[in-house]
């Protein structure tokens, strides 16, 4: 699944080029998670002022309302000049005169949907619950710790849950909870404040460089221009189950975490 430095990078590949557009007509696909909203015919004319993200959604600012994209499990944004015709799993083309943001989604978990306005019942349903941006100002240390202080569920749980920081998935959650040396199982309420606050930095740096190597291609990522990302190849436990820690050369080990799974170092990352 797209994580949030994947959906930073796409967002980062097109926005630039995008902004300013007009909307010059719509192609809707087959159904996708949820419903667009309106006809789709009645977004042409409209411009587009600029593309921000939202944890893992994407939000195309228009003179009119605004667009949010989730890319789902397996989704990705192309945007180009022009576009191939449109094949089995393009579900959405947004035409523009600076070009085509086209949605490929196989599984089709993604969505696009219509809001009037970030405080609309459309945006807020889907919005409402997130959790602060960890790559912001907002995303403060002792807040964070006494969020932690609230909930007894192991702790990578509490990360991937989204409503005390948003965007920490699957892949970045078990990387920064080695780079803090905290066991995955440990429970949030227990994590001590000098410990929480190594979470903190960790959470941060690890996201941050993972946008700035592209993110993570671990099946078909890749952002708007077809480019992939490279984080993985650094990944320190991560998709590592059985081979040898790049500190201390103990085994990494594997688990289920709510059907996840959860790569650690059973020597580096104390309970």
């Amino acid at each position: 699944m797209p994580e949030l430095p994947e959906v930073e990078v796409t967002r980062l590949s097109f926005a630039d080029r995008i902004a300013g557009a007009r909307i010059e007509r719509v192609r809707v696909g087959k159904p996708l998670r949820w419903p667009l909203g309106l006809q789709a015919e009645s977004l042409a004319g409209r411009t587009v002022r600029g593309v921000r993200r939202r944890g893992k959604y994407l939000l195309v600012d228009l003179d009119e309302g605004l667009l949010l994209m989730h890319l789902g499990m397996s989704g990705s944004l192309s945007f180009a000049d022009t576009q191939p015709e449109p094949g089995a799993h393009d579900h959405f083309d947004l035409v523009t005169s600076r070009g085509t943001l086209r949605l490929n989604d196989p599984r089709r978990f993604g969505a696009v949907v219509y809001a009037p306005g970030e405080d609309a019942q459309e945006s807020v349903k889907l919005l409402g619950r997130l959790g602060v941006e960890p790559l912001t100002d907002a995303f403060d240390a002792a807040a964070f710790h006494a969020g932690l202080k609230r909930r007894t569920a192991p702790v990578k749980q509490v990360l991937l849950a989204g409503d005390l920081v948003v965007g920490v998935g699957n892949i970045y959650a078990s990387e920064a909870l080695f780079l803090a040396g905290i066991r995955p199982t440990s429970r949030a309420s227990r994590i001590s404040r000098p410990r929480a606050d190594r979470l903190h930095a960790a959470v941060r740096d690890v996201l941050a460089r993972a946008v700035a190597k592209g993110g993570s291609t671990l099946r078909d990522f890749s952002n708007a221009r077809g480019e992939s990302g490279y984080f993985q190849l650094e990944a320190m436990v991560y998709d590592r189950a059985g081979e040898p820690c790049r500190i201390c050369a103990t085994p990494v080990k594997t688990i289920r975490q709510g059907q996840r799974a959860t790569f650690f170092c059973p020597h580096c990352q104390k309970p």
